[in-house]
């Protein structure tokens, strides 16, 4: 096995990647269902306090599971990558402050889930965590692909002359 490091140039900006692949927005459109659900309530409630029920908190948890199951792989990852080192564990800080943001503000939320400015912050935050998760999928997935590339073997197959298949 090689011990060489490939010499990667990056043709686009790690602090500026988009979602451009259905996979990445498959991948994430689980988390995303449950952000949207920790922040749903009616344009119009009532003047009666709600909200104060275990079910945000719970949902709450969930996603700050899942955060922390994503920021043990990619530390993995990150430990095992041999290009985009730094890159890598600047998204995993970013990808771990954001949620320390929405952890935060979503507590402030759940207290007072039908209050609009409270409800804005948590989508706020909740946008800027889902796209330091995006950049850290992708910069993974940029990390294997080196890794393939720099694998993969070329194999030539000696095809006959077209003209000797004629019979």
């Amino acid at each position: 096995m090689s011990t060489k490091v490939p010499n990667i140039k990056l043709k686009t900006d790690p602090q500026d990647l988009q979602i451009q692949t259905f996979t990445v927005e498959k991948l994430l459109e689980p988390l995303i269902i449950q952000v949207t659900t920790l922040v749903k309530c009616p344009q119009n409630p009532s003047g009666k306090k709600k909200g104060r029920s275990k079910r945000a908190r719970v949902l709450l948890a969930s996603v700050e599971e899942a955060t922390w199951n994503l920021l043990d792989k990619g530390e993995k990852i990150a430990e095992e990558a041999t290009v985009l080192k730094e890159e890598l564990h600047a998204a995993l800080a970013d990808v771990q402050k954001e949620s320390q943001a929405l952890k935060i503000s979503a507590e402030s939320f759940t207290s007072d889930p039908c209050y609009l400015p409270k409800r804005q912050a948590v989508v706020q935050t909740a946008r800027s965590l889902l796209t330091a998760v995006t950049r850290l999928l992708i910069l993974a997935d940029m990390v294997d692909v080196a890794y393939l590339l720099e694998h993969l073997t070329v194999v030539y197959i000696d095809y006959p002359d077209p003209e000797e298949l004629i019979l």
